[in-house]
């Protein structure tokens, strides 16, 4: 009898916990995904070039999923070209901005997606609702014959850059 009790409740709360997560939108993408959907993007944005930024300025989107989301930078201009979740960037000078540790990180993300397979690259960004800094890897390539560069990151405290970089067919 006890041993049901404790088995109900036990099943109970990781229903809940499992419940809670997916009512909350917590499902965290993968660094697979990312990989996957940011050349997806930049294939797209190859494309279509400048009008087809738009699309990547929507909330709802195929390039809005789980917790992330695509932004893209004009790295010839040093500004944020298109970004769903926070439209005040667009248009902004990135190249300036710094993560919570005082890094130029955008720069960086503009040099790693020079390599054919793109890159990944380590800094520390807030968290939605947060303030203090949390580990970020964004991984960002080129959007061919074009002067954008499309990118897209996780929260992750353990993930080396160079395991992500096979990822993504980097060395």
């Amino acid at each position: 009898m006890i041993l049901n009790k404790v088995l109900v409740t036990l099943t109970s709360g990781f229903l809940l916990a499992g419940l809670s997560g997916l009512a909350s939108g917590q499902e965290k993408a993968t660094a697979p995904e990312i990989v996957r959907n940011v050349q997806a993007a930049a294939n797209t944005l190859a494309k279509s070039g400048a009008a087809g930024l738009a699309d990547f300025g929507k909330k709802p989107s195929p390039w809005v999923w789980k917790d992330t989301y695509i932004f893209v930078l004009d790295c010839t201009k040093g500004v944020m070209a298109a970004h769903p979740m926070k439209p005040e960037l667009v248009g902004k000078d990135v190249l300036t901005m710094k993560d919570t540790k005082g890094t130029l990180f955008f720069g960086k993300l503009c040099e790693v997606a020079k390599s054919p397979s793109g890159g990944w690259v380590e800094y520390w960004w807030p968290k939605p609702g947060e303030s203090d800094g949390s580990r970020k890897v964004s991984y960002a390539v080129a959007a061919s014959g074009t002067a954008y560069v499309v990118g897209a990151g996780i929260y992750d405290d353990q993930a080396a850059i160079a395991d992500l970089a096979k990822l993504s067919g980097g060395n």
